[in-house]
């Protein structure tokens, strides 16, 4: 019999509701799994709602279940899209991880029956593999009802997978093989991108919406172009537009176009850029940038396949496949209001992840090579050009920077060094003045100038008094909780700390 007993599950909208008195007598999956018995050790939990809300959830919880505060954790997990298996499985292997688990003086139960379906498969998944658990779900028919069924993924699915035809293999190979020229202008040996690329090239068959997450310059536009130029709207315009640039007020008529006298300055009809890409791709880069009014219209433009001009009342059919990106963190967007959560799922449903450049293994020396190469064949035949080559100071300079303007600002500095350069080869000290030292809020406490008045210790202070506001927050003022957090030794210790810093729990 295992020591301990936890439940762990997602919180879900009906368990938000039925605590804030939405249900009536529903109380909710999670209520109704811990009213009776068993009776858990722990109560796990993880939320990706607004972090006050799931805590008062946590508070009436407990006053309806009888369970004790210090039984009852709360983590917060960002998540992308919560349909998003990829995303889900990583971040919730990652929370249990942490957690120490699996454990085998813990018995663990996940919760099926809050949360979306993707959750609830994950679950399934995880139970079955990495963190063997029992299932639960609960319904308001039925009440709490174990899930039970066997199945074993050496037994039922590796031998079923290795007795496919080599003949479909090697197909399904020359066929990925057959999309690579789409994707030759991406340079890159990273693993990282390499994976990006093999996804990208399976998405681009499929006529859906793509969205494209990354860093400011990590080549998102250059994976959209790679996508339409893999799809079979290739042959059909890609119009890529910056939502960003364009004026709030305007961005409804620029997407969709307008009717002669819709408002005051149109003064002739304006075709829209949907119109304009119909039968191909339109790359709305920043999308998290546009108005709410125009991702209103976007999103019906995306369900009916028909936009409506400003001024007109008759809705016009287009044929429009959407890939959009964003450097913004959508999913905050969303919880902030910032951002329609229904156009959100709409177009996260094939979804890349550009990592940074200073996560891209070797590919950073592979850029420097190309980029030069392509600066000196751009100078050549023109007045006073010179053939420029990298010193070997030079190189060590610009490979061991961090560029969080990513690759469009290793770009710009290899040809602010190539014009400032004297001579043929560039050195160290011309490659150290181009870069462009821009001092970023957050990266200040390892890179602070050892000048008159430095005091070591106010610093150590400021990042002690983070980590603990931190702790307390994630772990809803529980003191005890956050101590463990934060590897305290025991509760006294950490509540030291607290008041040596002038830390309250409420801050």
């Amino acid at each position: 019999m295992s020591g301990q007993s936890w439940l762990i599950a997602w919180i879900g909208k009906t368990d938000h509701e039925a605590a804030e008195g939405k249900l009536g007598k529903d109380v909710g999956p999670i209520a109704t799994a811990l009213t009776g018995e068993p009776r858990y050790s722990r109560i796990y939990l993880l939320t990706n709602y607004d972090f006050a809300r799931s805590k008062r959830f946590c508070a009436w919880l407990e006053k309806t279940t009888g369970y004790d505060s210090k039984q009852v954790d709360l983590y917060q997990v960002d998540l992308e899209s919560p349909i998003d298996y990829a995303g889900i499985y990583a971040a919730v292997s990652a929370n249990l991880k942490g957690a120490g688990l699996p454990r085998e003086d813990v018995e663990l139960t996940f919760h099926l029956s809050p949360g979306t379906p993707a959750m609830a498969a994950i679950w399934i998944i995880l139970s079955k593999t990495r963190f063997p658990a029992k299932l639960i779900q609960t319904s308001r028919e039925r009440g709490l009802e174990p899930v039970n069924f066997f199945f074993d993924l050496a037994s039922d699915f590796l031998p079923e997978f290795l007795q496919r035809s080599g003949e479909r293999i090697t197909r399904l190979a020359e066929g990925a093989k057959e999309l690579a020229p789409a994707f030759d202008k991406i340079i890159h040996r990273s693993t990282a991108i390499r994976q990006q690329i093999e996804l990208a090239r399976r998405i681009a068959v499929l006529d859906v919406p793509v969205l494209v997450l990354g860093e400011t310059g990590t080549g998102k536009e250059l994976f959209a172009e790679a996508i339409h130029a893999a799809s079979p709207r290739s042959a059909k315009p890609f119009i890529a537009v910056n939502c960003g640039a364009i004026a709030p007020e305007l961005a409804s008529s620029e997407l969709f176009g307008h009717k002669r006298g819709a408002f005051t300055s149109a003064v002739a009809d304006r075709k829209g850029h949907f119109r304009e890409a119909d039968g191909g791709t339109l790359f709305l880069d920043e999308v998290g940038d546009l108005p709410l009014d125009t991702q209103v219209r976007l999103l019906r433009a995306l369900q009916t396949g028909e936009v409506t001009l400003l001024g007109a009342s008759k809705p016009v059919k287009v044929n429009v496949r959407i890939v959009a990106a964003t450097h913004r963190d959508l999913a905050s967007d969303v919880a902030a209001g910032r951002f329609r959560e229904d156009l959100f799922h709409r177009l996260a449903v094939g979804i890349l992840r550009l990592p940074p450049l200073r996560e891209r293994d070797q590919d950073a020396a592979m850029l420097i090579e190309h980029f030069l190469a392509q600066i000196n064949a751009d100078a050549k035949g023109r007045p006073e050009a010179q053939e420029k080559k990298l010193s070997e100071g030079a190189k060590k300079v610009l490979q061991s920077y961090e560029w969080p303007g990513n690759i469009r600002e290793l770009y710009h500095t290899l040809v602010r060094a190539a014009i400032w350069s004297k001579g043929p080869s560039i050195s160290a000290e011309d490659a150290q003045a181009a870069l462009l030292q821009i001092r970023r809020q957050g990266d200040t406490v390892l890179g602070r100038p050892l000048t008159q008045g430095f005091d070591l210790k106010r610093i150590l202070d400021e990042v002690a008094r983070d980590y603990i506001a931190r702790a307390l927050k994630q772990s809803g003022d529980r003191k005890t909780v956050a101590a463990e957090l934060l590897g305290f030794p025991n509760y006294q210790t950490f509540g030291n700390w607290m008041k040596r810093l002038g830390v309250d729990s409420t801050d």
